[in-house]
C-alpha cells in the first residue's frame, strides 16, 4: 500500500481503485453493477453481505471472481443440514505426539463464502455469530484470531424454503448489506450464454491487496460527515421503529419491528464509501438514500396486514425518504 500524502489523495486512490475492480469484474460477470457495487462498499466499509437470489444468477461466481481481484484467500462452504460447528470453524486433532493441535476450518479465510446459508441448523449458524462480530473463534476455551481482512459473503435463495432454517435476526443484523439479485436483462443474458457455451479464458489481475483493504476500511472512518448527514441517517432508522414518536404512520400500520442502532452505524459507513468511491470527500443525504434499501430491508419485521396487502419492505423503505 502505497503511502499518501492527504486523505484527500487517498480518496482519489480509492475512488480509482474502484473503478479498476468494476473493471476486471466486469470480464467475467455481466451485468450485475449495483450488486457489485454494493458488495465492494460492504468490503471496504468492513462489513458481511447477504446475498439473495434464485439459483443461477451466478452468485457464487461473483463471489469468488470478486476475491480473485481483490488478491486474498478464498474459501468456499457449503451449508448443508447435518454441518456442524466444528466444520466450519475447526476442532482439535491428536497428532502423532499424543499433543492435541487445533486443525483450521474454512472460516479460516479472508473470504468466506456461506453458500446457501439458510440450508444450515441455528447451532451451525450461530457459529458463525462470534466469528463475524469478533473476528475470532473459540474452540475449547482458546480464542484464535481469524485474517485480516475478513469478510463473510453468504447467498441465499428466497423461494425454495422446504428443508431450510430461517436465519434469526440476530444473525441477519451482523449483516452489513442484504443485497438482492434479479433477472439480467434480455441483452445480458444473451452475453451471459455467449461467454459461457464457447471456450474462454479469463485473464483477471489483481487489483488490490489485503494491505489496501485496511487502509480504505480505516480512511472510510476518518471520511468527515456533516452533522445534517449523520442526523439524517439516524433518522432514517429511528423511524422504522413502531410505536415511538418518530415512526411514521406506515412504520405503525405496516412492521412489527424496527432496525436497531447497528442499522444508524452502517448507513454512515455505507453513505461514507459510496461517497469515496465516487470521488466525494464527504457524504451527502443522497449517498444514505443510495445504501439505505441494503442496510434495512433485512432489519425490519413486516406484520401480518403487510404481508396479506403485499407491502414490501422496499416499498415501506421508500416512504422513509
Amino acid at each position: 500500500m502505497q503511502q499518501f500524502k492527504s486523505d484527500v489523495e487517498a480518496v482519489d486512490a480509492l475512488a480509482e481503485s474502484y473503478q479498476r475492480l468494476k473493471k476486471e469484474i466486469a470480464k467475467v460477470i455481466v451485468g450485475q453493477d449495483e450488486v457489485v457495487k454494493a458488495v465492494i462498499i460492504s468490503l471496504f466499509s468492513n462489513g458481511h453481505s447477504l446475498l439473495v437470489g434464485v439459483p443461477g444468477l451466478a452468485k457464487t461466481l461473483l463471489v469468488s471472481t470478486i476475491s480473485e481481484v481483490l488478491d486474498l484467500d478464498f474459501k468456499r462452504i457449503q451449508f448443508t443440514p447435518d454441518l456442524m460447528p466444528s466444520d466450519i470453524t475447526g476442532s482439535e486433532i491428536l497428532d502423532e505426539d499424543r499433543h492435541f493441535r487445533f486443525n483450521r476450518g474454512p472460516l479460516f479465510a479472508n473470504i468466506v463464502l456461506a453458500d446457501e446459508i439458510n440450508r444450515t441448523p441455528p447451532k451451525t449458524q450461530a457459529a458463525l455469530l462470534e466469528a463475524m462480530q469478533e473476528r475470532v473463534v473459540t474452540v475449547s476455551g482458546q480464542r484464535h484470531v481469524l485474517p485480516s481482512p475478513f469478510f463473510v459473503l453468504a447467498t441465499q435463495n428466497p423461494i425454495e424454503q422446504e428443508g431450510t432454517y430461517p436465519l434469526p435476526e440476530a444473525q441477519l443484523d451482523r449483516f452489513m448489506f442484504n443485497i438482492p439479485l434479479d433477472y439480467p436483462t434480455y441483452e445480458e443474458e444473451i452475453q451471459v450464454v455467449k461467454g459461457t457455451t464457447t471456450l474462454q479464458n479469463y485473464q483477471l489481475s489483481h487489483v488490490v491487496t489485503a494491505a489496501d483493504i485496511l487502509a480504505f476500511q480505516q480512511l472510510i472512518r476518518k471520511i468527515p460527515i456533516a452533522d445534517n448527514v449523520l442526523e439524517y441517517a439516524v433518522s432514517l432508522a429511528t423511524k422504522t421503529r413502531p410505536g415511538t414518536q418518530r415512526a411514521t404512520t406506515t412504520v405503525n400500520d405496516y412492521i412489527s419491528w424496527g432496525a436497531g442502532p447497528r442499522a444508524s452505524q452502517y448507513l454512515v459507513l455505507g453513505a461514507k464509501c459510496n461517497a469515496a468511491i465516487r470521488g466525494k470527500y464527504s457524504p451527502d443525504i443522497e449517498d444514505v438514500q443510495a445504501i439505505a434499501n441494503y442496510v434495512l430491508r433485512h432489519r425490519i419485521v413486516r406484520n401480518y396486514k403487510a404481508e396479506a396487502e403485499g407491502i414490501t419492505e422496499e416499498r415501506i423503505i421508500e416512504t422513509l425518504f
